[in-house]
């Protein structure tokens, strides 16, 4: 495709540079001039921040594994993010950080925008999703449904059977379902006529951000899990429909120990670093040799983007902890 491009544009390039030379009367070979336009630097660097133009909408982007790929988008040639994410004052924080970034991709064709959005909203779902479709005029690449109403707990640190009243218990677990699981499926829904394209071929994608607390639990995380176990049975279903009705992929990113400590305002404000607070025992209990980084999930969407044959499957990143054995010393 890449080469067919090139010819197509080389041969444009070798008709108007005809026509200019023959009107200056320069003696000067066409196909010399062409060769020094497509091997120059300028021409490859204008081309791939054409080639790269992806348009991308990102739940719970203002804090966490969500604000990382944000930055590593947006650091990107000619990426377009729609951010949102129900914290205000973190949202703000990333969009003030986030013309820093689009100035370190060498390009001004980086854009973005955000908006504050409860997501367990359906009605403010709806809403925004219009001004998504008006932001990228309608053409969607793809969906990260990230976000998540934190924290993964149980709030107070209480168990399920202890003295949580019935309604509060139950208030917490339909706030973390509706923003963990019935947000993507309504987001997935809602965004297919952006998705879908004429030329099937090309039709874009969601990526589904679970956790491999989805199949290894800790004490008290039933919400998360569940949400998190939801979004891998959603993401198989809508693959095979959305796949066989509008050839859109849909894939799940199952992340392990993501840190994300230097992910928000504070730690802004403080200059944490991403190694901060962390010891060698953290990095050599994984077998890769250390704690992940937001840029290991980046790579995971980019894959999952670029790969139109890859639909259905779950990626785990997580350093390979899921798959070594532990015994009780």
């Amino acid at each position: 495709m890449r080469y067919f491009i090139l010819v197509n544009m080389a041969q444009l390039a070798k008709i108007k540079c005809s026509v200019f030379i023959m009107l200056l009367g320069l003696p000067v070979p066409v196909n010399y001039v062409i060769q020094q336009v497509i091997t120059s630097s300028y021409f490859w660097t204008w081309y791939s921040s054409m080639a790269t133009s992806i348009n991308y909408l990102v739940t719970g982007a203002g804090r966490g594994i969500g604000r990382g790929l944000v930055r590593n988008l947006l650091t990107r040639p000619g990426n377009r993010v729609f951010l949102l994410d129900n914290n205000e004052s973190e949202l703000q924080n990333t969009l003030s950080l986030a013309s820093t970034w689009t100035q370190s991709s060498d390009t001004n064709r980086s854009s973005y925008k955000g908006k504050v959005v409860d997501l367990s909203n359906r009605d403010e779902i709806k809403t925004v999703v219009r001004e998504v479709n008006e932001f990228f005029d309608g053409n969607l690449h793809a969906l990260v449904n990230n976000a998540f109403a934190t924290p993964h707990t149980w709030n107070g640190g209480k168990g399920m059977e202890d003295d949580l009243s019935p309604d509060e218990i139950m208030d917490q677990w339909d706030l973390k379902i509706a923003v963990g699981l019935t947000a993507p499926f309504l987001l997935s829904r809602l965004c297919v006529p952006m998705l879908k394209r004429k030329d099937e071929s090309s039709a874009g994608c969601i990526i589904n951000i679970s956790s491999t607390r989805a199949k290894q639990a800790e004490d008290n995380h039933e919400a998360y899990s569940a949400a998190k176990g939801g979004l891998l049975g959603l993401t198989q279903a809508s693959a095979i429909s959305l796949g066989h009705r509008h050839n859109i992929r849909v894939n799940a990113i199952i992340p392990g120990w993501i840190n994300v400590e230097n992910e928000n305002k504070a730690a802004d404000e403080a200059s944490t670093q991403w190694e901060d607070g962390m010891t060698e025992h953290d990095h050599s209990w994984h077998p890769a040799g250390r704690v992940g980084k937001v840029e290991d999930i980046y790579k995971a969407v980019k894959f999952l983007v670029e790969s139109d044959f890859v639909t259905g499957e779950e990626i785990v990143v997580d350093g390979g902890v899921t798959r070594k054995m532990y015994y009780p010393e």
